[in-house]
């Protein structure tokens, strides 16, 4: 497949991130060394490892995870396209968490070493991977906050809510629902809940006609409704960088 030139990124146009200057997207064509594709159930990032490269998600969906000694999973959160993946590693020298992918994935390629003439030479290319983690480190407050204050019923309206407003932002909704091409196990890693107590909470917001998650799609009637539940503030995440 022919590789695809960041100035005609499909993401770019999305209501998710923020417009870039045609400086900043001539830099990223010239940061940018190639394409991956790799299979659903492909480990992208290991824990643990050093991996030479960094990727941004150009199309597909993932899952962070770490696991623990005992052999018990922790989902961290989803990937989606347009997330940066292997920062850690390139700021830390190895991954603390491992990257995998639930569907065939995309993935645009750069190389680790040239981190740091983005800094040198971009630096508001650099601010916005500053922002980019500090966002990260927002939402794992956030999930903390939701793990240790809200109920099963509030955590899993908080996690359907949270992915609904991205994988909208992303153009991905169609027919009145977008793709969550996730199991069941993956929601219950994610939020510190048994598969049992997840299965009978999803049955309880369908059956409240407040989200309906089947065959790979989430369709939510009334975002607003589902918001309320969750204890958050209604409509779209706020814009980030696309790297």
């Amino acid at each position: 497949m022919t590789r695809v030139a960041c100035t005609a990124c499909p993401l770019r146009c999305l209501p998710a991130f923020v417009p870039m200057s045609e400086e900043e997207v001539a830099f990223m064509e010239r940061f940018k060394v190639g394409e991956l594709r790799v299979d659903r159930g492909t480990t992208i990032l290991m824990e643990g490892s050093s991996s030479p490269q960094l990727f941004t998600v150009l199309s597909g969906m993932g899952l962070r995870y770490k696991t623990l000694e005992n052999g018990r999973r922790q989902v961290v959160n989803l990937v989606l396209p347009g997330d940066f993946l292997g920062l850690q590693a390139g700021l830390l020298g190895d991954m603390k968490h491992s990257v995998e992918a639930t569907t065939a994935m995309v993935l645009c390629v750069f190389s680790r070493a040239d981190l740091w003439q983005m800094f040198r030479a971009q630096p508001e290319r650099a601010y916005d991977l500053t922002w980019i983690a500090a966002v990260e480190e927002h939402f794992l407050g956030e999930t903390l906050a939701t793990l240790g204050q809200r109920d099963a019923t509030e955590r899993v309206a908080w996690a359907l809510h949270r992915i609904h407003a991205r994988l909208v932002a992303l153009g991905l909704k169609r027919a009145g629902a977008v793709p969550l091409p996730f199991r069941q196990q993956d929601l219950a890693d994610a939020l510190g809940l048994s598969l049992v107590h997840t299965n009978k909470t999803l049955k309880r917001l369908a059956q409240r006609q407040l989200a309906k998650w089947s065959g790979g799609a989430l369709r939510i009637p009334d975002p607003d409704a589902l918001a309320a539940l969750a204890m958050v503030e209604p409509g779209a995440p706020e814009p980030r960088p696309l790297m």
